[in-house]
């Protein structure tokens, strides 16, 4: 074999299959539709959940509880994981806790839980503190700035309101 032969025949993209053009194209005739029903005619389509015939999955499975979609995600991080990984005087937010690997994915606001102890003075910025985690940042002689919760849903309509301002965008009716 050589090195021009790998590819060879290999092509980028599948042609597509051309249908009702004769009996040796292969998909003439009845163009692949097979012969009367309702699959043979136009504007039939199947539902995506269709199983041959037998109850779907998405039917067969219990639902339960609610999911609340436009709930806020939380990123936890525990007052004994900041004692080992910060160093006294130093500053805790969102940035930081990311950098030291105590925030991974995406989340919306931050929470401060009591879990652990905590010795070192520290100024942590958070949205929420948990009422163990609070006492014990205090009398570390810690400081706590609490940030503003926003929802997303809050942060698109302000994002959308500067860009009015700016004229970016045209104000709807």
């Amino acid at each position: 074999m050589k090195l021009h032969d790998v590819n060879r025949g290999v092509t980028k993209f599948k042609k597509t299959k051309r249908l009702g053009r004769g009996i040796g194209s292969g998909h003439g005739k009845t163009a692949g539709r097979g012969h009367k029903g309702q699959g043979s005619r136009g504007g039939w389509n199947q539902p995506h959940t269709f199983q041959g015939g037998m109850s779907p999955l998405v039917r067969r499975i219990p639902k339960r509880g609610f999911n609340n979609s436009y709930a806020l995600s939380v990123g936890i991080v525990n007052v004994g994981d900041l004692e080992e990984l910060y160093q006294a005087g130093e500053e805790v937010n969102a940035e930081s806790l990311k950098t030291k690997d105590l925030l991974k994915g995406r989340f919306d606001i931050i929470k401060i839980l009591g879990n652990g102890e905590l010795t070192k003075k520290l100024t942590i910025a958070a949205h929420r503190f948990s009422a163990s985690a609070r006492e014990k940042i205090e009398k570390a002689g810690g400081q706590i700035t609490l940030l503003p919760e926003r929802t997303p849903v809050e942060e698109k309509k302000e994002a959308a309101k500067a860009a009015r301002k700016a004229g970016q965008a045209p104000k709807k009716k």
